[in-house]
This record gives structure tokens, sequence and C-alpha cells, in this order.
């Protein structure tokens, strides 16, 4: 199996711009045979060196002339060539190599000796097909299927590969062996690798459970396996406080979404989620929700919504959304980038250094001749692999990219000076001046401790360089380090666990991830104790903030980049509702002060203001918005309220949160599909899968 790779993380891209006369835009989309779109698809010009790859949606736009050949290349695919004539819309569909599901076939019948036999027939068989109707796919089949491995079909019932190597042979009747569109058309997309379909003579399997079938077959499976090497930092869960002793609840905003993805990954892999590793607010905000642009000089608009929570059904949630303005691309600052590229002996594995070389090679597309950038890689020392490049040399680029192996051990700290080094000396004013560092965060030589690293990083934010963190792989993961370089270093954070997110992130949202439209964001309430008895802020532990902090503009908080969302909930213990999270002790403030003020204060529920500094501001600006005493019924709230507590319910639950009285995946599902609406790209329909498989692993 050594030659097969995983299509998700091996694509193969050849990213160049160059200037051609005569020329028009010529797009399309280019999807496999059933119809799914291929992200990172190269479309080139044949005998050129003009070329364009797909977007996350399949979509591709190229310069070329009629009678240009257009080459359609993507790894494990079959490329396709078509001429350019008269229309400007090329649409193509490529058909999986025959070479990749051979050897697929092949060694998934490698069993063991006495096997011979049925390696015999399967290739004898290899031609054949099977109706539609002569076998029914387990419900549970897509979960068991490896991404580099044919499926495994035995009365029906979808087994894994060891389960298959302990049938009896003289218990098959018969033995079929499906490819492409044969085996996609009966089991779906997760049968692209082929579909071995065994029947045996008294359908000894069938409707058997994945447990059943292990105690008949004398399977013995272990545990799965824990990231024991893995570093999250451990934090409590907010507690609600009460009004009128802790008046006040401040925090900075988080757009980072590095723990929903990596979440993702848990799940996908069959594993339990540490609890540490969940932080609900980057699960929330990993989504888009449809709030309005801002309509006045501020960068963002403020959206709330108070409604029922789902999980303490005599509590209310206080939704806040912020969106941020939608800057045209063609109006965004210059890019001043250095890439920080860890290449230690660590970062060998396919999830990681060739997984960033594809992903990096994204956003290389997304560079304007106005950019630059500059290359640093580090291991047992750093260096200096590329000098800041224009972004119309992607060629050049990319082969600096390509040129990078993994080796030796992580000086992660002298990486990052060199880097800062390079980034002020090309320092451009009122530009996007970023550090992207890549890695799994497994600092080991030099300043390595978390400490260590936040005192650096704090002291190299003062350049007005922004920093971006992209995590990669597992099993020595280090998160913690990870949270901290981007919590500190005026930057955002993000995991990237296949090819697709690295489309998302440096590709579909590139603008929101690497331009940021107002820094250190912050936002504080004052609820009103005639309306409120308690609140509880879900999330933004590791973002919390002192009262005093609010109003001091040397206190970091996040960014917001062009085009972002920002959600924050907090669950509310209504005044006269019988609690137990109760300790009320006399205050005065704006509400508790209305025993001798003659405002009343009774339609408020809530005082909010936020504070932001533009990029490359040093002096805060203040806005306040009054939150009226307004609940609707849940059922009457809005989708993106629905879906946005429907996250942070699951998130609670893998947190096993003392707080939720209801824990019912399927409740947390029903609420997710109602909040449905504006979901392109699939990815909260792709959350409630994840709802549905993770009742087995957590």
């Amino acid at each position: 199996m050594k030659s097969l790779k995983l299509i998700s993380s091996a694509i193969a891209m050849l990213i160049c711009f160059v200037t051609m006369a005569q020329q028009r835009t010529i797009t399309g989309t280019v999807t496999d045979l059933n119809s799914l779109a291929l992200p990172g698809v190269n479309v080139s010009i044949q005998k050129t060196k003009i070329s364009a790859t797909t977007d996350f949606d399949g979509k591709y736009s190229i310069q070329a002339q009629k009678g240009d050949v257009l080459v359609f290349a993507f790894i494990g695919m079959n490329s396709q060539n078509v001429i350019v004539k008269d229309s400007n819309i090329i649409n193509v569909t490529l058909t999986e190599s025959s070479n990749h599901l051979q050897e697929v076939v092949v060694t998934g019948y490698a069993v063991s000796r006495k096997q011979k036999k049925i390696t015999a027939a399967s290739r004898s068989v290899a031609s054949m097909q099977i109706s539609s109707n002569s076998y029914t796919p387990s419900p549970n089949f897509e979960s068991i299927v490896p991404k580099n491995e044919p499926m495994y079909i035995v009365d029906g019932v979808a087994i894994k590969a060891d389960q298959m190597a302990k049938i009896n042979p003289n218990d098959i009747n018969d033995v079929k062996v499906l490819k492409e569109e044969s085996a996609t058309s009966i089991y779906g997309n997760k049968a692209a690798n082929g579909a071995i379909v065994i029947v045996t003579k008294d359908g000894l399997y069938k409707n058997l459970s994945e447990e059943e079938l292990d105690k008949k077959l004398n399977i013995i499976r272990p545990n799965p396996i824990q990231p024991t090497q893995e570093d999250y930092n451990a934090f409590v869960e907010n507690a609600f406080e009460s009004p009128k002793t802790a008046p006040l609840s401040t925090f900075s905003i988080d757009v980072d979404n590095a723990s929903y993805t990596n979440i993702r990954r848990f799940l996908n892999s069959g594993q339990k989620v540490p609890k540490d590793a969940v932080r609900v607010e980057e699960m929330v905000n990993f989504f888009k929700y449809n709030y309005p642009q801002p309509k006045n000089e501020h960068p963002f608009s403020i959206n709330t919504e108070v409604s029922d929570s789902p999980w303490n059904s005599n509590n209310k949630i206080l939704k806040i959304g912020l969106q941020g303005k939608n800057i045209p691309t063609n109006d965004l600052p210059s890019s001043n980038l250095v890439f920080l590229i860890d290449v230690s002996g660590s970062m060998e594995d396919i999830n990681k250094l060739p997984l960033l070389k594809q992903s990096m090679k994204i956003l290389v597309n997304e560079l304007r001749p106005s950019d630059k950038v500059a290359i640093v890689v580090y291991a047992g020392a750093a260096g200096m692999v590329l000098p800041p490049t224009s972004g119309s040399e992607k060629k050049t680029i990319i082969k600096a990219l390509d040129k990078l192996e993994a080796g030796g051990s992580t000086a992660g700290g002298e990486g990052i000076e060199l880097a800062y080094k390079i980034a002020t000396e090309n320092f451009i004013k009122s530009g996007n001046n970023r550090i992207i560092l890549a890695t799994d965060g497994d600092f080991n030589v030099g300043s390595s401790s978390n400490s260590d690293m936040e005192k650096l990083i704090e002291e190299k934010r003062k350049s007005g360089v922004f920093l971006t963190c992209l995590g990669y792989g597992m099993g020595n993961y280090k998160d913690s380090k990870m949270e901290i370089l981007a919590d500190k270093g005026n930057g955002n954070y993000a995991y990237i666990d296949n090819i697709q997110e690295a489309n998302r992130f440096l590709g579909k949202e590139f603008k929101g991830s690497m331009f940021a439209i107002a820094k250190d964001v912050k936002i504080q309430i004052e609820f009103n104790p005639k309306q409120v008895q308690a609140y509880r802020l879900i999330g933004y532990e590791n973002r919390k903030l002192r009262p005093e902090d609010f109003k001091n503009d040397a206190i970091d908080a996040g960014e917001l980049g062009s085009n972002h969302t920002v959600t924050a909930l907090y669950e509310i213990i209504p005044a006269g509702v019988k609690s137990d999270f109760l300790n009320v002790q006399p205050d005065d403030l704006k509400y508790t002060k209305t025993e001798t003020n003659s405002a009343n204060y009774s339609t408020e529920l809530a005082t909010i203001k936020f504070r932001y500094k533009k990029p490359e501001g040093e002096k805060s600006i203040e806005m306040v918005q009054i939150i009226n005493n307004r609940s609707v019924s849940l059922d009457k709230a809005s989708d993106d309220f629905k879906f946005s507590t429907a996250v942070a319910w699951f998130g609670l639950k893998l947190r096993d949160s003392k707080l939720i009285s209801e824990k019912s995946s399927e409740s947390i599902v029903d609420l997710a599909q109602e909040g449905m609406s504006f979901d392109k790209g699939g990815y909260k329909a792709e959350f409630i899968r994840l709802v549905e498989t993770s009742e087995q692993y957590n």
C-alpha cells in the first residue's frame, strides 16, 4: 500500500502566473464521476507555464486563447486534455486511475496463505458487476472504511480488513470485486477505492453488529489509541456568577477555530476526544453565520438575540454576534509575509510536512504581484531558504516549498527570531505584515517552555507584525504551545487536518484569515440584576480579562479579519427562577443604584461595550449598545441561534460539563438540523454527522 496516497493530502499543484496577450477568461467546475467537486486540481495550459488550481467547490479560472490545450491533473485520477474552442465555460469530469484501484484490490486480498484461493477467485471475477438490489449496505459502513482501502462487505454487512482476514475460506460461496462506478453506485463515495463483496454459504454474518461480528470471529479489540504525547492546556469551565457580586464580564474575542478541526480529527480517527482539547468558543466560531454587514464607520456590526436554553429548560441564552466588514480583495493592503516552517524530524509524517507544503501552495495562489513572501525554516538551526519574493513569482515560491525535507531537532525559538527579523526589515507601513508559522508545535531545542515562548512572542508583537499559527499532525501535537503563540502574537490559530481544511482556511477564507480589520477587540457586559439572577460565559475561559483591563490599551486582545464572524454565548438564570448557583451579595453599579436613581432600567437585560483598535492604531475606540429584555421561544429563534447553541451544546457534552442537564446527541442533532441554513461548503451537515458518530468514542 506504500504507493497509495491519501487523495486529500497529496494534491499536486504547480501554480504560476504569466501575462499573455489576446487571452480570455475560461472558467468551469471539475468533479468526479459522483458529481463531487474536486478541490486542488491542477489546470494548466499545455507547453506553457500558465496554470491555476480549483477551489474548495471545484471551480477554476484561467486565462487562455482559442486553440490552447487545457490539462486537468489530479493525483489518483486520469489526466484529461481539453481544447479551448468558442465557449468560455469548460466543465470536466475526471475518472479514477485504474492502476490505483487494481493495486488496492490485490493488496486487500494479500491476507494470509490460507486465502490464496480467495485471491485467485477475486482476480477471476474482477471484471464482474453486481446489481444494485443484490446486497444492502450496512447502515454503519461509512464509519469503518479507511480512506486508502477498498470496502469489505460480507453478507451485506460492511466489515474491517482484520475481520475479513478471520473469515473461514470454506464458508465462502462467492466473491466479487467492484471497481469505480460499480462500487460507488451502491456504497457511495466511501467505495471510491473499490469494494470486495463476499457471500457466505449460509449467510453466517448477515445483520450482525460490529461487536457481534468480532465475538463470532474471536477478535479482541483494544481500546482506541489515546494521544498520550499530545499536550493541551487544562482549564475549568466558567461557572455561574451573580451580577451583584460580579457585575462585569470582560473578555477578548477569539477568532481561532483550531479546536473544532482537531476534534474532527479525533472523531474521524475513532478516538476519544481529550477534555482539554475542547474549547467551545472555537467550535462555535468555526462556522459562519448570516449577520448583516456594518452600516456605519465601525469595522463590524453588533447583533444580539435572546432565547431559551436547549439544555437547561428554565434558563435563557444570550447570543452576541459580530460581523466584520467585507473588504474587496483589490482594496486590501499589500502583504509582507514570512512563512516560518518546521522541517524537524517530527514533521516527516504525511499529514505534517507533505500536507503543509500543499497547504502553503494554496495560500501562494492567493498572492498578488504587490505581495511578497519569504520562507524561513528551522530544525536543528534556523535559516532563510527564500528571500522576500514577489507574489507574481509563484513558480519560484513553489519550487522553494517543494525542496523542503524533514530531519533534525526543533529550534523553534531561533526560527521565530529570524522570521521576525526578516518581517521587520521588509515592513510595509499600513500593510499586512504577518508571519505564518506552520508546525506540530513540538519545540524541543533552545527556548522551549511555554513561559519562554510567551515572553518571546509578547516582545516581538511590539514590532507590528501579526502572527498566524497553522497546526499539523497527531501523536505528539502540542496544542498548548500553538494556542499561546497565537494568543500572545496578535494573531490567529488553525489546525489543518486535511487538504480540504487548507482550502477553506487559506483559500476560501483567505481574507478573513490573513487581513485584520480590527485588533485588540474586547467585550464587557454589565447585566441588570433586576432581570438576571446569574450568568455564565460559555467558553472563552482562556480569553477572560479583568474588568480594569477593558480600558487599558496595553492589554492584548483578539483580532478580527475581513468578513469574519465572531459569536459569544451567555447562559442566563432569569430573576425569580430557583437555582443552586447563586451566592448573592449586595453591590452598586448602574443597575443596582436604582433605589436612589430615578432611572428604572426595567426593560434592559444588559449593557454591552466594545473596544477595538485599527490595525495600525494604538488607541482604542469604544462602542456601547443596550440589550433589551426581549426573549423569543426557541422554535422562533433564528437559524444562527439554533445552530450556534447546538455546537456549544455538543462542546459542553464532550467536556462532560456538570452545568447541563440534557446531554442527548439526538436532541443536539435535531436542534442543529433546524438551524441548517447558510451552509455553503457543507460544514454544518458535516457537524451533524460528527455528532451522530461520536457516541461510540466518547
